[in-house]
């Protein structure tokens, strides 16, 4: 009998979309056959939702961010691979990239998953180093793997020649639903915010441009759902009709609860809390950056997407939707559909793991749509 493959993910950060994105392929994978593991840092909720899937999770002491450290860190992960003994790699995020690479340098098969570029969450001289870094750390990347044309578009402009592979990001469309439990709302409209509470998500962009939002909708309240490194920065600003509701596991509550869903982010690859928020019914609001335009319906209003940091563009889109509710209920029942149609877990899922077939040399299997329904076929 032939061994499944063994596939070796190693993730930083821990939390928020990378950490949902790694736990969703990991479920897939067992379920297919695979072996995983997961080398990550502790803390944060990776860890402990990998455990519950009965996952192999192995400590990997990497901070966030590139430093002094970084040495260290490509040696223990070394360390691991020997440990390990995978067949594959797959890497997320910029500071996984980076170390895994470093630490296998095309010794095996390895996948790099950017999850947004880490020159565009930099500026200056830092930008520059990461850029580089990309360019010639591309070389050891058997795959680069993009959740949007858009991302790997910014990338082959920014000069990496890579071995592309775009597969869009896809949520659970059952847990993600119109019909469920709702977060409370209280009294006037509800525009919900749900990401980690940092530059990248542009909270801060949010309120500046509320106020006017609330003197064109008087009564109209913001709920920003998550934590992160700017949450006292951001409540130390906030209005009255503002309210933190910290990080939840259970985000398809406050979805359900809102009449608009916004994320005016500065920079993504394709952002899951969108995709999840129309899976839910919900219009939303997002920034003109990476994956947005591929995220959206066909046919999505002109004011949507917004441009990045303009609170003047997103008071506007926010307000017209708020004043319009049969609008709001068209786009959220188009929203819903255009998930199931194209960015169902499942589909995400099988794309990628047919990528490590792939490079691994062996059968794929295709979802393929046949008289209304799905069909697996193994090529």
């Amino acid at each position: 009998m032939r061994i499944a493959p063994h596939i070796l993910h190693v993730a930083q950060p821990v939390e928020g979309g990378v950490a949902r994105v790694v736990t969703d392929l990991v479920a897939a994978q067992l379920a297919a056959g695979l072996r995983v593991s997961v080398a990550c840092p502790r803390g944060g909720t990776l860890g402990d939702d990998l455990r519950g899937l009965d996952c192999t999770v192995v400590r990997w002491d990497a901070t966030r961010a590139p430093g002094r450290r970084l040495p260290g860190e490509v040696r223990q992960l070394s360390r691991l691979l020997r440990s390990v003994r995978p067949d594959l790699v797959h890497a997320h995020s910029a500071k996984a990239g980076l170390a895994a690479r470093l630490a296998v340098r095309g010794a095996l098969p390895t996948v790099f998953q950017p999850h947004a570029w880490s020159f565009e969450a930099a500026d200056g001289v830092v930008a520059r180093l990461a850029l580089n870094w990309e360019r010639f750390g591309a070389r050891w990347a058997t795959r680069v793997l993009c959740v949007s044309e858009a991302e790997r578009r910014t990338g082959v402009r920014s000069g990496i020649d890579a071995r592309w592979r775009v597969v869009p990001n896809g949520v659970d469309t059952c847990r993600f639903r119109p019909d469920g439990d709702r977060a409370r709302r209280g009294a006037g409209p509800l525009v919900v915010c749900v990401g980690r509470l940092c530059r990248q998500k542009g909270q801060d962009v949010l309120l500046t441009a509320w106020p006017e939002v609330v003197r064109r909708v008087p009564g109209a309240r913001l709920v920003l759902v998550g934590d992160g490194p700017d949450a006292d920065e951001l409540r130390s600003g906030a209005p009255e009709s503002v309210e933190f509701a910290g990080a939840t596991a259970d985000t398809g509550r406050w979805y359900r609860a809102a009449d608009v869903v916004v994320l005016p982010s500065r920079w993504e690859g394709m952002a899951l809390a969108p995709l999840e928020a129309m899976a839910c019914g919900r219009p939303v609001v997002v920034t003109d950056v990476d994956g947005a335009g591929e995220s959206l319906p066909p046919g999505c209003p002109p004011s949507c997407p917004v441009p990045p940091e303009d609170p003047g563009a997103l008071a506007r889109a926010l307000t017209a939707l708020l004043l319009d509710e049969p609008l709001r209920a068209e786009l959220g029942a188009q929203a819903r559909a255009h998930v199931l149609a194209r960015h169902d877990l499942r589909r995400a899922t099988d794309a990628v793991t047919d990528v490590y077939r792939e490079l691994l040399g062996l059968a794929t299997t295709r979802v393929v749509e046949s008289n209304g329904g799905r069909e697996c076929v193994t090529t």
